[in-house]
């Protein structure tokens, strides 16, 4: 993978990974368009830049983040946090294997777009249009629904904004605690990346730091985190202005319309 491909790989990641549209159905089907080799290296970028991600979350919500007298936020997120780090942990193998096959990525892609038509309808009692009302009840609750998006095309920003709704949290108040849950969730993911996962690489088993040092895949990686924060911290701002406004229903049309396509092209032009 060059530096151009990387640099498109990361705009995506930071310009869907906050929006209810899958953020790993987009790299996966970026990297077959644009011709870029699914190897292990490549498999660990799409994991590792979310850190970039996670900075920009971390950058628009720094009073949150930084205010250490309130301890029951960091309580909430690493309570939500826990079925992801357990669940993950137990179905690694499982779901890298279905990394590998697009097809089904694409149904779920508008499967999932379908539900986002409707989830206005289905949860329309809002009593909670702030974070510290959230209850640690809630939280793992939400942190359960997010569970959903370990199954490719889902999408974690969805998945864990409809538990928010669900748990009776406004649009606005389900988005920025599924934007706050974010930060643990894709850490760990990313420390789990580099520092304890093992990459299979030319024949042997390589931690990802040491991938990270062959050749020029850590200036990919840094590259890759810069790109991705710049465009997350737009793509935030952007997002919640219209869920506010309009809800799910542009997103539900778009997933169904994306996946469409990708099904299209992955089922008859990329055999």
């Amino acid at each position: 993978m060059d530096l151009i491909r990387a640099i498109i790989i990361a705009i995506i990641e930071g310009l869907t990974e906050f929006l209810p549209i899958s953020s790993t159905a987009h790299m996966i089907f970026t990297s077959s368009i644009f011709g870029i080799q699914e190897d292990e290296f490549v498999k660990m970028f799409q994991v590792s830049i979310q850190f970039g991600a996670i900075l920009a979350v971390v950058y628009l919500y720094w009073k949150k983040f930084f205010n250490f007298k309130n301890l029951n936020f960091y309580l909430k997120l690493a309570v939500a946090v826990i079925p992801a780090l357990v669940l993950g942990k137990l179905f690694d193998d499982k779901i890298e294997a279905v990394l590998g096959d697009p097809i089904p990525i694409a149904i779920v892609l508008i499967l999932g777009g379908v539900v986002l038509l409707f989830i206005d309808k289905f949860f329309k009692v809002h009593t909670i249009d702030d974070e510290k009302d959230v209850s640690y009840k809630s939280a793992i609750i939400i942190g359960f629904w997010q569970c959903l998006a370990m199954m490719p095309g889902t999408s974690r920003s969805a998945a864990s904004i409809i538990g928010g709704m669900q748990q009776h949290l406004t649009r606005k108040a389900a988005a920025e605690f599924s934007f706050f849950l974010a930060v643990p969730t894709m850490l760990a993911v990313t420390v789990y990346s580099i520092f304890l996962k093992e990459w299979n690489h030319d024949g042997t088993m390589q931690k990802g730091y040491d991938l990270l040092l062959q050749g020029e895949h850590l200036k990919l990686f840094l590259i890759g985190n810069v790109v991705a924060f710049v465009v997350a911290v737009i793509a935030i701002k952007f997002f919640i202005g219209v869920l506010t406004k309009y809800g799910f229903k542009p997103w539900g049309w778009y997933r169904i319309v994306v996946g469409i396509a990708l099904l299209v092209y992955f089922t008859m032009f990329n055999k």
